[in-house]
C-alpha cells in the first residue's frame, strides 16, 4: 500500500514538472520566432507586407484592373544596376515634379527621377556612355493610365534631348530588370495596348558618358518627347489628343527654372529651353471673340517677355543687336466647320507703333507639327509668336496700341477654308 502511494506521488510530482517545462516552452516560442524574423525572414515579411499594401493601394487607385511594374524603389533598382555593370553608383540628384499631360482621357506622368553616377563599370556597357566606363544614369519611373472606356496603343519611345546635345537618349534596357521596365509592360509583343482602364507603370534609364556630363548639367534641363497614344493599332493619325514635351531639372536650380518656366505659354523658346525669359508684361482671361466663317476664335490672352537666348541658340537671334522681347498670343479656336484646321499653316500679321509698322508672326518659334491640328467640330488651342527689337520696344512701341490680325484659317494642306477672311484683335 505504501509503495503505491509513493508511486503515486511521483507520478503527480513528474507530470507537474513536465507541465512546467512544456508552459516555459509555450512562451519561449514566440521569443525565439520574434528573434528570428529580424533576419532574413523579417525582410521576406515586410516585402509580402509591402507588396499587399501596394496592391491594396493600386486597387483603391485603379481598381481591379491595374498592371504595374513590380514596387521597387531607385534603391533596388540602382542595386541592380550596380550588380549587372559590376559599376558603383552613387545619387547626385533626386528630383520630384507633378507632370500629367492628358491625351483625351489617356494620361502619362512622371511619378519620380533620379540622377545616379555610374562609375569603374565593365566595358561591355560603355557603347552607351560614348565608350567611356565613367558616366551616369538618370532613372524615370513613368505611369500611363487610360481612364477611358476604349482601349489604346501607346509606344513609350520619350526620347531625351538637352540644350547642346548631338544625339537623343532613350531607354538602355540593359541597366534595368526587364520587368521593371515600361517598355516591357508595352511593347511590340502586346501591340503597345493599354486596355481601358489600366494603367501601366515602368523605368526608363537614360545613359551619359562621364565627358558630356559637363554639358548636361550646364543648363541642368532635360526634354522628353511625350508621344500621343493612337486609338487605332498602327494608325499614327488616329491618335488621342496631342504629345508634348516634359522637362525635369537635374539640379536645385533647374528644378526652380522648370517651375517658374510653366508660368509662360508654351512655346519653342520655353518647350526646347532655348534660353531665359523674363516677364514684362501679360493679360489674362481677355475673352474676346470674332467669328468668321464657321470658326469662333476667342483671344485669351498674351505675354510680353524679354527673352535671353542660351549660347547654343544665340546665333540664331545674332541681328537683334539690342536684345529682344517676345510677344505670345494665345487663342482658343473653335471650328464648326467639317475640315480641319492644320495649326502649322495658321499665319497672323502684328501691327504696332498705332499702325504705322507691322511683322509677321515667326511660324518657326511655335512646337507645332505636321499632325497638330483642330478636328472639325472640335475646340483647340493656338499661340502665335512675334520676335520685336528691344529697343524699339522700349523706346517706340510699349505704350502704343498692338493689334493682330489671324487668318486665313487653313486645312493641314494650306487650303484657305475661311474664304480670305481675317479676324482682328486689339491687345492694348
Amino acid at each position: 500500500m505504501k509503495k503505491l502511494l509513493l508511486l503515486f506521488i511521483m507520478t503527480c510530482f513528474f507530470g507537474i514538472v513536465i507541465a512546467g517545462c512544456g508552459s516555459q516552452d509555450t512562451e519561449a516560442q514566440p521569443k525565439e520566432e520574434a528573434d528570428e524574423t529580424t533576419g532574413d525572414e523579417k525582410e521576406e515579411v515586410n516585402e509580402e507586407e509591402t507588396e499587399s499594401e501596394d496592391k491594396e493601394s493600386d486597387s483603391e487607385t485603379d481598381g481591379d484592373n491595374t498592371d504595374t511594374a513590380t514596387a521597387a524603389d531607385f534603391s533596388e533598382v540602382i542595386s541592380y544596376m550596380e550588380e549587372v555593370t559590376e559599376g558603383t553608383a552613387d545619387i547626385q540628384y533626386e528630383g520630384t515634379t507633378d507632370f500629367e499631360h492628358d491625351m483625351e482621357g489617356v494620361k502619362t506622368s512622371v511619378d519620380s527621377y533620379v540622377l545616379a553616377n555610374l562609375t569603374d563599370f565593365h566595358t561591355d556597357f560603355s557603347i552607351p556612355f560614348d565608350d567611356e566606363t565613367d558616366g551616369a544614369v538618370l532613372l524615370v519611373k513613368y505611369t500611363v493610365k487610360n481612364e477611358t472606356d476604349k482601349d489604346a496603343y501607346y509606344m513609350p519611345s520619350f526620347y531625351l534631348t538637352y540644350t547642346g546635345a548631338t544625339k537623343s537618349f532613350t531607354n538602355y534596357k540593359e541597366l534595368l530588370p526587364e520587368e521593371q521596365q515600361l517598355q516591357s509592360l508595352l511593347s511590340p509583343s502586346s501591340d503597345y495596348l493599354i486596355e481601358a482602364g489600366k494603367a501601366y507603370t515602368g523605368y526608363f534609364a537614360y545613359p551619359f558618358g562621364k565627358s558630356i556630363m559637363p554639358g548636361v548639367l550646364n543648363e541642368g534641363i532635360v526634354s522628353i518627347e511625350v508621344p500621343a497614344p493612337h486609338a487605332t493599332k498602327g494608325d499614327v493619325n488616329d491618335n488621342f489628343g496631342n504629345g508634348t514635351t516634359l522637362h525635369l531639372g537635374l539640379t536645385e536650380e533647374a528644378s526652380s527654372k522648370v517651375t517658374e518656366n510653366q508660368s509662360f505659354y508654351q512655346d519653342k523658346l520655353t518647350t526646347q529651353n532655348m534660353g531665359e525669359k523674363i516677364m514684362l508684361e501679360e493679360k489674362q482671361g481677355i475673352g474676346t471673340t470674332e467669328t468668321i466663317s464657321d470658326f469662333a476664335i476667342t483671344l485669351e490672352g498674351y505675354q510680353f517677355t524679354e527673352f535671353i537666348p542660351n549660347e547654343v541658340e544665340a546665333p540664331r537671334f545674332e541681328n537683334f543687336t539690342t536684345g529682344m522681347v517676345m510677344l505670345t498670343v494665345k487663342f482658343l479656336i473653335e471650328n464648326n466647320s467639317d475640315s480641319e484646321i492644320g495649326l502649322t499653316p495658321l499665319g497672323s500679321k502684328l501691327t504696332v507703333n498705332d499702325g504705322a509698322q507691322y511683322m509677321w508672326d515667326e511660324g518657326m518659334l511655335l512646337d507645332y507639327g505636321y499632325d497638330d491640328v483642330i478636328g472639325a467640330g472640335e475646340s483647340g488651342e493656338l499661340l502665335q509668336i512675334y520676335v520685336l527689337d528691344k529697343e524699339q520696344y522700349d523706346k517706340i512701341w510699349k505704350e502704343k496700341s498692338f493689334e493682330v490680325e489671324l487668318g486665313p484659317m487653313k486645312d493641314q494642306s494650306a487650303k484657305d477654308i475661311s474664304k480670305g477672311k481675317t479676324a482682328v484683335f486689339k491687345l492694348k
